[in-house]
């Protein structure tokens, strides 16, 4: 009879056995599952944290290191496309209220630039200078996702005009001085306010950006 226990107690302790190590390799794949869908789904939290980040730190900027920040792009578009970087500047503070507009701060677009069939777009109220006078309309914009992204359109759409006339701005891109291109998209178009090209010229002078074509 004792031998006969003495078997049943290693039968116990093998069955036991085989029971742990079951729950450890259940937990054990657990463990990778969770680590797994933790690894998917942090980029998504992480992206969204940089973007407010990011939108926190435009807001927060002075003029001068708003300035600071889009000169070095503007710069290398200039030398890219021959776009002065003054007029670069100069809209882009004046089109987004130095980057805390809604438009810039949320959606990344300095030059309140439309949107195109096709393209990312939101649509938010402005005011066109219609009939003498000025009107709130809900236009539809270009959505970006940084300021250089829109820094680059805005370039391109110098160069590369638009589907009707793609020498529209031809003459913002020719043009020697920063006097000279704020004319030209006066002439082009570029905004429905008739004293544009002061206002551009005004900026770019006050914050004497022109020490930058």
């Amino acid at each position: 009879m004792a031998r006969k226990r003495r078997r049943s107690s290693r039968k116990r302790k093998s069955d036991f056995g085989k029971v742990s190590i079951a729950i450890i390799i259940l937990i054990g794949s657990f463990l990778i599952f969770v680590r797994a869908f933790i690894s998917l789904i942090s980029p998504v939290f992480n992206n969204d944290n940089n973007e407010v980040v990011v939108e926190q730190q435009h807001e927060s900027m002075s003029h001068e290191e708003f300035i600071q920040f889009l000169q070095p792009h503007a710069k290398a578009l200039q030398a890219e496309y021959g776009i002065l970087p003054s007029i670069i500047l100069g809209q882009a503070i004046l089109e987004s209220d130095w980057g805390k507009s809604q438009l810039a701060s949320e959606y990344y677009n300095l030059f309140g630039i439309k949107a195109s069939e096709g393209t990312p777009k939101v649509t938010l109220e402005t005011m066109e200078f219609v009939n003498q006078k000025w009107i709130t309309i809900q236009g539809d914009f270009r959505v970006y996702n940084s300021w250089e992204e829109s820094m680059r359109e805005h370039t391109l759409l110098f160069v590369n005009g638009v589907s009707w006339d793609p020498n529209l701005y031809a003459g913002v891109l020719v043009a020697e001085n920063y006097q000279q291109a704020a004319i030209a998209l006066q002439e082009a178009g570029y905004a429905t306010d008739p004293d544009y090209s002061t206002k551009i010229i005004q900026v770019i002078e006050s914050h004497q950006l022109n020490q930058y074509d």
